[in-house]
């Protein structure tokens, strides 16, 4: 589809994220599309590699998926833009103009969803770690012999982690979280 757009040219496809570096170090880029899932590198990995190379592309992600944090942490690595796959080829190539002029891209409803995720604050490392320990089914008395913290310690970071994602217990910042991309169902 893009192959025949005018005023683009192709450098090429990739399965992978490996493939991709290789291709772009032969054939350098100004615009990438990426997904964010592929096997063996994440998205984010692969889009902290792009921007590392001597030619860095701008990036433009390219999902089927619209989770907050997976919007956040993108533009976080340095995406310029966020596109649903479902979107028409109209406003992938409008995409592809305004960030290869320099420009951020993302569609209201993109933007939207980064908003609300910005006027969040974020969970900590350790947040993150207990969160994840949570969804697992750990107790509090568990999670804290795991860090080799006391069980009031824990306590505290459940409640900030209950008050940042407002939820009102662990059960629901789990299931919270997992709907919102910030740990993986597969956890």
């Amino acid at each position: 589809m893009l192959g025949k757009q005018p005023g683009l040219k192709l450098v090429g496809a990739a399965a992978g994220a490996e493939e991709a570096l290789a291709l772009l170090e032969r054939s350098p880029a100004d615009v990438v599309l990426l997904d964010l899932r592929m096997p063996k590198i994440s998205g984010i990995e692969a889009l902290q590699a792009l921007r590392r190379l001597p030619s860095a592309p701008q990036v433009i992600v390219l999902s089927s998926f619209d989770f907050e944090e997976e919007i956040y942490r993108a533009v976080q690595a340095g995406a310029r833009g966020y596109l649903l796959k479902e979107m028409s080829r109209d406003e992938i190539v409008a995409a592809i103009v305004a960030v290869h002029a320099g420009k951020q891209y993302l569609p209201p409803a993109i933007a939207s969803r980064l908003s609300e995720r910005n006027s969040r604050s974020s969970l900590s490392p350790r947040e993150l770690e207990i969160l994840e320990m949570l969804s697992r089914g750990f107790t509090n008395k568990e999670i804290a012999r795991a860090f080799g913290i006391s069980r009031y310690t824990v306590r505290n970071h459940i409640n900030s982690i209950n008050q940042k994602l407002d939820v009102c217990d662990r059960t629901e910042a789990a299931s919270v979280a997992m709907k919102q991309g910030i740990i993986s169902v597969s956890g």
